[in-house]
């Protein structure tokens, strides 16, 4: 037993004065140009094992931590490139290696093979990255569709993204947010294919240098690029028929020579859907049954062009041309039978037949310059604007019929058109450098919002449609944030430290302009606030690495939901802004464990002061409008697992559980307080079959949840197959996919407000077949485009 003890003790006297070291060095392609987002392996020399990993950066370099005094290979598999591989001895110093300079085809180190394919899920330390192309179950989908197969995201009744419990998530596409959101985000997402997008990342605690809008942290959207010299491009078509069919094509274009790149693609959709929304209300004793069917008919055309210019090794200036087009054409015909609380018999019936049809034109363009040397000294300066316009008309038709449906009692016929416009200007520097054996990053943005939003209403009297002026009016919103960050973070043997502090002013003023006497016609704020997060990781041995990461974060209503004028959508709803909703502010800690660069485990507290979600409240005896405010603070706690494994070499699975308790609190008497307890997850099996087929079995589930704070729902989910072969030397791709088989994932949910209780459900044709071809042409290698940030961050994510 003393001698047990003792090896035991002199063990822990060796791991505990045992030296660890750095490796770094940087990695470059044929033209010797900076390879980035590059993994590099360092394998045991005794064992062939992987010991640490590492990703290149913008600018080709890598540093290989915590690396014990051994012998060692340092590999690297790069597509079109040889596996590099090189024997390393690391002694009693850290190691700084020549410049890596990789050369074409080869395949094999020794023993080992290491394949250039990435795993459908990458756990990092700052993010958690799905590799669209990794799965067959993309087949003809969307980006929109793609949320869902995320790690911890749910998507809600009103298109709502959930990310580990939390609303408020911010969407980029390529680094910077998107210009649009609810609804006309949602539809947006959905005319893009999946075929043209190589993976999302999905940050969950963003550093000082992002906007700190966004409560719940941001999705990137990562467009496809390629490698090294010349012109490549790739065209791709899906038809997916559910209860209509529909089609989206897009094709990608991507030229590059020593001193420029040109890239660019174009999508667009077409195709009818369904939709469906029961809402039972009760209030005041009486229940209105309105049941639903919507068709709707969008029609989108998506534009991006860029160019970069290669001034010098070290300089390059960038434009990036991004548009958007989109018409719709909705058909929703309802009927609500009215009767008295638990009465057999119905004492009206609203028949609807409402139309409403419109298009939005989205402008974004964006310069930029950037500078970054050898010695890792960067400076980005980006300059964006955008212009968003939009028409919208609607016709809403309002029968009132006998119990028997063949004599109309009343009638009230109605039309709205509703233009929008919004301009934003944008302006944003970033400055880093090695500082005191880290790197130091600092930076300011500027930003201008203006937005007009215009409301007329129109009644039928009685053969022609008369303006009414106490119905109509104009609102314009003003807005100027300034802001400016510090961060800084440093490696440190086994320890990595972050620390970052953003400042944030708002200034706004918002006008309503009508011909109806009410109070907050005018409505100005000016506000300042600080928002810190850190981080400490901690690297326990070569497969363990701890961190624990805090942020705090801002979420601003949509510039419409500021508008205090009422919008109709039936004779018995209507809709109105709140010029006093306040910002809700997220605090967030969380501790993430990463085992053998593999399972995933997090858990993590977040309080979210001043919540405000889309109340429903009465107007008098039948009546009720929705109406956004600050109802409660949400206390949320979440624990997430992730894991993707190779079973056997044709069997891989990945899974997804996120389990959470979320908690409302509110002094408002009107509101019910909610406490839930949810589980969601995602699974995924892959299977490689006999002259090349693949096959992939997905789904998944959420239990019972809070939606909005208001909405507490039932369980739901998806079970999805897929079919996947390639042909003429893999440049030709054939896919089949059958989603939503058992037809679980409409929703169902219950609210209550006050004097009104709703019991709803709702959903799409969710349950279809796709089919897609895409074909790829030109050089597989051309060497991808510059990944960058716009200045035009938060802005573009509150357009209504």
């Amino acid at each position: 037993m003393k001698k047990i003890l003792l090896t035991l003790l002199l063990i822990t006297s060796s791991v505990s004065i045992a030296q660890h070291y750095a490796v770094r060095g940087k990695v470059l392609g044929k033209t010797n140009e900076p390879i980035s987002n590059e993994t590099i392996y360092l394998l045991s020399e005794a064992t062939n094992n992987i010991v640490k990993t590492a990703v290149t950066t913008e600018e080709g370099t890598f540093t290989l931590v915590d690396v014990g005094a051994s012998s060692y290979i340092i590999t690297i598999a790069s597509e079109g490139y040889d596996v590099f591989s090189k024997n390393i001895s690391v002694t009693n110093a850290n190691i700084t290696l020549e410049n890596i300079q990789l050369i074409e085809k080869v395949e094999t180190l020794k023993e080992v093979v290491v394949k250039a394919e990435k795993p459908m899920i990458q756990v990092m330390a700052d993010k958690t990255v799905f590799n669209v192309n990794s799965s067959i179950n993309t087949t003809g989908t969307s980006v929109w569709q793609l949320f869902r197969k995320a790690p911890g995201v749910i998507v809600d009744n009103n298109g709502v993204v959930i990310l580990e419990g939390k609303t408020g998530v911010q969407i980029f596409i390529d680094g910077k947010a998107t210009q649009l959101s609810g609804q006309e985000l949602q539809s947006y997402l959905e005319s893009l294919q999946s075929s043209i997008i190589d993976k999302l990342e999905i940050i969950t605690q963003p550093s000082s240098k992002y906007d700190a809008s966004g409560n719940a942290g941001i999705i990137n959207i990562v467009f496809k690029k390629d490698k090294n010299l010349g012109w490549n491009g790739t065209v791709s078509n899906a038809i997916i028929y559910g209860d209509f069919a529909r089609n989206s094509a897009s094709i990608s274009l991507n030229y590059r020579n020593k001193k420029s790149n040109l890239y660019g693609n174009i999508s667009n959709g077409i195709g009818k859907s369904t939709g469906f929304l029961y809402l039972k209300r009760q209030q005041n004793n009486t229940e209105f049954d309105a049941k639903t069917e919507s068709v709707f008919d969008p029609k989108s055309t998506n534009l991006r062009i860029g160019y970069d210019y290669f001034a010098t090794k070290k300089s390059t200036f960038g434009v990036i041309l991004n548009t958007n087009l989109y018409q719709y054409d909705d058909q929703h015909n309802s009927r609500t039978p009215i009767q008295a609380f638990n009465s057999a018999s119905i004492d009206s019936v609203l028949i609807a037949s409402n139309q409403s049809n419109g298009n939005s034109q989205n402008f974004l363009i964006n310069t930029n310059y950037k500078y970054s040397d050898t010695l890792e000294t960067s400076f980005n300066v980006d300059f964006d604007y955008g212009k968003f316009t939009k028409e919208g008309f609607a016709y809403q038709p309002n029968f009132y019929y006998d119990a028997s449906e063949n004599n109309i009692l009343s009638q009230v016929i109605t039309r709205q058109e509703t233009p929008i416009s919004i301009d934003i200007l944008s302006f944003q520097t970033d400055f880093e450098q090695k500082l005191w054996k880290g790197k130091f990053t600092t930076g300011m943005k500027i930003s201008y919002v203006t937005t007009n939003n215009t409301f007329n209403f129109f009644n039928q009297v009685p053969n022609e449609f008369v303006l009414d002026e106490t119905r109509s009016n104009q609102f314009e919103y003003r807005e100027n944030i300034n802001a400016a960050y510090l961060n800084y973070n440093r490696q440190m043997k086994k320890w990595s430290f972050q620390l970052g502090l953003r400042l944030e002013n708002t200034i706004s003023k918002g006008d309503l302009t009508q011909n109806q006497d009410i109070a907050n016609k005018t409505v100005k704020r000016n506000y300042t606030n600080w928002f810190p997060s850190g981080g400490i990781t901690y690297q326990l041995n070569a497969k363990n690495q701890l961190a624990i990461n805090y942020s705090k974060r801002i979420q601003r209503p949509n510039y419409s939901s500021l508008n205090p004028f009422e919008y109709k959508i039936d004779a018995l709803s209507y809709s109105r802004g709140n010029p006093f909703l306040q910002p809700q502010y997220t605090n967030t800690i969380k501790l993430n464990n990463t085992y053998n660069y593999k399972l995933n485990t997090s858990i993590s507290y977040t309080y979210v002061t001043d919540f405000f979600a889309q109340i429903t409240e009465a107007d008098g005896t039948d009546k009720n409008y929705l109406n956004p405010q600050n109802i409660a603070n949400q206390e949320t706690i979440d624990l997430g697992i992730s894991l993707p494994q190779k079973l056997y070499k044709w069997w891989n699975i990945y899974l997804s559980l996120n389990a959470y308790t979320s908690s409302y609190k509110s002094n408002n008497p009107s509101f019910n307080e909610v406490k839930q307890e949810t589980l969601s997850f995602y699974a995924q099996n892959t299977f490689n079959l006999p002259k090349d087929y693949i096959f992939e079995v997905s789904g998944w589930y959420s239990s019972p949840s809070v939606w909005g704070g208001t909405y507490v729902t039932k369980s739901l989910g998806s079970l999805n197959l897929a079919l996947q072969k390639n042909f003429l030397d893999n440049k030709l791709n054939v896919k089949f996919s059958f989603n939503d088989l058992l037809y679980t994932s409409p929703w169902r949910g219950i609210t209550s407000y006050g004097i009104i209780r709703i019991d709803g459900t709702g959903g799409n044709d969710s349950r279809n077949i796709a089919f897609s071809l895409s074909y790829n042409f030109g050089n597989n290698e051309v060497k991808k485009s510059r990944s960058r940030n716009t200045s035009l961050d938060d802005e573009k994510d509150r357009v209504n």
